[in-house]
């Protein structure tokens, strides 16, 4: 019987899409080839949703989410594809051809980005206060800047991310902790009140007190304001406290989509299986952790079909020739595995692949 396919429609939402993303295709350029760093991607993010982007270091998330507000390097091309913003008028902007002007009113307006590792993102010679006026002069739209309203603005965003404004505003970033500079950026990011952010590794090299903290506060921002938000981790805790939905990526490639319940409990693409194999959890007895083996794929020189199979238990012939489309699963949940049946039969019976494939 033939596998139905999700197509980008089912993978993207309704009329409450602010952002749509179809068939995007970026590599860089290197010395031996074009890096495939993205490959074919689709999805849509709805007003008011989280959507996670997960996997491994190198698997494109960092890439996929500065494509989205055009700050790729210039090493960097978008070969094809398509990102679609819908703004409050209802008016959808195509981001990839933003004339100079219209890409800096739709960056931090409309869709902001909070970058990962906060002492490299902020200038260490501005005090955080120039920061704030430098954000609003460069990307506001609405003309002449009255710098005692920005500085208020600044001052009221800084209290919803739990930080004093009077002592941080008067501060240079290497004065301030690095959880307070993570606040900073979300902060930022928040100025111009946009539609969408997106927050890369918005926890990494912050100890558990401080990622904690940091985890509420965006929680409760995102109750408050109702923005949309993607965020792209490798904690798979993050994301299941998170997302509403939840995407796996592997080789460029999105390779399991879906709501946070289903891919967490009932993964049909054994990467993802992998990845919730190598988490320790706090349930049930002691259990040794289990790690993917073998090594991400060369993304200038991949294997044939499934980029995955090298390392995948489940791996067949067919998955040596053929890649496969994201399959249709149930309940909007799609998977790129042609045995995607076997792996959830296999995790709903508690059997473990890639345990038993390593005796």
């Amino acid at each position: 019987m033939k596998e139905k396919t999700l197509s980008s429609a089912e993978i993207r939402g309704s009329e409450r899409t602010a952002l749509s993303v179809e068939n995007l295709e970026i590599g860089y350029r290197a010395s031996r080839g074009i890096v495939h760093a993205v490959r074919g991607v689709s999805f849509d993010l709805l007003e008011g949703e989280s959507l996670a982007l997960i996997g491994e270091s190198g698997s494109g998330k960092t890439t996929m989410g500065l494509s989205l507000v055009r700050l790729l390097p210039t090493s960097a091309k978008v070969f094809s594809g398509k990102i679609i913003f819908k703004d409050d008028t209802g008016r959808q902007l195509d981001v990839l051809n933003l004339e100079k002007e219209g890409l800096r009113r739709f960056r931090w307006e409309q869709c902001a980005m909070v970058f990962q590792s906060a002492l490299n993102a902020l200038n260490p010679v501005l005090r955080v206060r120039d920061h704030f006026l430098d954000t609003y002069k460069s990307h506001a739209s609405s003309g002449r800047v009255d710098e005692k309203k920005v500085i208020e603005r600044a001052k009221e965003v800084l209290r919803f991310v739990q930080l004093d404004p009077d002592r941080v505003l008067n501060s240079f970033p290497h004065e301030l902790s690095g959880g307070m500079r993570q606040r900073v950026m979300i902060a930022l990011g928040l100025l111009l009140n946009p539609k969408v952010i997106i927050l890369d590794e918005p926890t990494t090299a912050l100890d558990v007190i401080t990622q904690r903290a940091i985890i509420d506060v965006i929680r409760r921002l995102k109750q408050e304001h109702e923005f949309a938000m993607i965020f792209i981790s490798h904690d798979l805790s993050l994301a299941a406290e998170l997302a509403d939905r939840v995407a796996t990526m592997y080789a460029g490639r999105v390779i399991e989509i879906g709501n946070v319940e289903d891919v967490f409990y009932k993964p049909c693409h054994p990467y993802t299986v992998g990845l919730l194999r190598a988490v320790p959890t706090l349930e049930g007895g002691r259990k040794d952790l289990i790690s993917i083996p073998g090594s991400p794929p060369d993304l200038i020189d991949m294997p044939s079909g499934c980029k995955f199979h090298p390392r995948c238990p489940y791996a067949t012939q067919q998955c040596m020739e053929e890649e496969p489309p994201l399959i249709d699963v149930g309940n909007n949940h799609g998977a790129a595995c042609w045995h995607w049946q076997r792996v959830i039969q296999d995790w709903e019976a508690g059997k473990d692949a890639y345990e038993r494939d390593s005796d």
